[in-house]
């Protein structure tokens, strides 16, 4: 038997897509993956949803192997400690083309992932004038409409998720260096237009 590949989770189910695409669950799979292990309380102060709540979306990221428990990072035998399982979601979206119930779900999610990106962003945009100048000059924002073949777009989504990985890499490889770093999203789309 093979290890688990633990770089990313896949969700092959539409009854999984389903669970994942409620905006909490979204959003608390996101802080775990940030942040570390965390307990429902944690999550529900940063939430603001009351720790019953939290522990209820926990447990139906845990249902479909999304998340799990963690080493506890404090004496207190009462908590319950999570950790995310993977630094990645993915499935295959044009493989679900074939069966409408996983297709729905799958668009379904997507359309919940699209919502919190356009929150996050629009987070950002508040938050902008407060921080640092150098911060926001080194930001980026734009988009473009490119005239491709589908060879020509399936080339650049291979170059796009190699040059997000290497400095995922490098991310990761910091430790606990002296470095000034902070949380940068990282979101990009390529796609045929409709």
């Amino acid at each position: 038997m093979t290890p688990k590949d633990r770089s990313h989770s896949p969700l092959t189910s539409a009854a999984s897509m389903r669970v994942l695409a409620h905006p909490t669950r979204l959003t608390l799979l996101s802080l775990l993956r940030e942040r570390g292990p965390q307990t429902a309380a944690q999550l529900g102060d940063i939430v603001d949803e009351a720790p019953g709540t939290v522990s209820y979306h926990l447990a139906k990221l845990a249902s479909i192997d999304l998340i799990e428990p963690a080493v506890p990072q404090s004496t207190d035998k009462r908590e319950r400690w999570w950790k995310a399982t993977a630094p990645l979601t993915s499935w295959d979206m044009a493989e679900l083309l074939d069966d409408p119930e996983k297709a729905a779900a799958s668009w379904a999610l997507q359309k919940s992932i699209g919502q919190a990106y356009a929150a996050r962003f629009s987070d950002y945009i508040d938050a902008a004038p407060a921080m640092p100048r150098e911060w926001v000059e080194a930001g980026a924002t734009g988009d473009r409409v490119l005239q491709l073949t589908v060879d020509e777009l399936a080339a650049l989504t291979t170059e796009l998720e190699s040059l997000v990985t290497r400095y995922a890499e490098t991310s990761a490889g910091r430790g606990d260096s002296d470095i000034e770093t902070a949380p940068v999203s990282v979101m990009y789309q390529a796609y045929r237009r409709p």
